[in-house]
């Protein structure tokens, strides 16, 4: 795990944070992956029916803009 700098007020109360490049890509990424499980788990709870990408994409391009 990389250093991490915290930033202070002048009273102790901690108000930001210096990360490594790396460590905040990896933040990012981490957070786009969840980003997608989480859209994965509410399609599951929809209880709608699964298009397949392809014919979605047919729709969407056939859709008026």
């Amino acid at each position: 795990m990389a250093k991490r700098k915290f930033h202070t007020a002048k009273m102790g109360e901690k108000i930001s944070i210096t990360l490594d490049v790396k460590e905040y890509e990896k933040l990012l990424e981490d957070l786009e992956e969840l980003d997608s499980i989480r859209a994965y788990d509410d399609a599951k709870k929809s209880g709608e029916i699964p298009v397949p990408f392809e014919q979605a994409m047919r729709e969407i391009e056939r859709s008026p803009k």
